[in-house]
């Protein structure tokens, strides 16, 4: 689902303050559903914003750490294959080994080619 607009959430904000309707009217009003409006109303009240908050990011790479290694691998050897690739990086690193795909993801990020001959 898509955030509500900021220009929404002032709005919003502005008609739980004016104290003319009430919580589920307000929701009602501008058609969004009343827990959209307890929850906003308690983030002005406890941070004295409406704003939304940032982008927490998203998961952590599995292979960031072995980035130089594959670079080099992949130099050494340009034919080598996902799973020689993973095996090489997990014994190298004492990781888990990784599945193909985060592999072939990885190497994609790093803008390194899978050309085989």
């Amino acid at each position: 689902m898509k955030p509500i607009s900021n220009d929404l959430r002032r709005r919003i904000i502005e008609a739980i303050q004016e104290n003319e309707q009430s919580q589920p009217e307000i929701a009602e009003r501008f058609s969004v559903a009343l827990s959209t409006v307890e929850k906003l109303w308690y983030r002005f009240r406890t941070t004295g914003s409406y704003e939304p908050l940032p982008h927490a990011g998203g998961r952590a790479r599995l292979l960031q750490t072995a980035e130089e290694l594959i670079r080099s691998e992949v130099a050494a050897q340009p034919d080598i294959t996902l799973a020689e690739l993973a095996a090489k990086v997990a014994i190298e690193k004492s990781q888990p080994p990784v599945s193909l795909m985060t592999m072939s993801e990885e190497l994609r990020r790093l803008g390194l080619p899978r050309k085989k001959r």
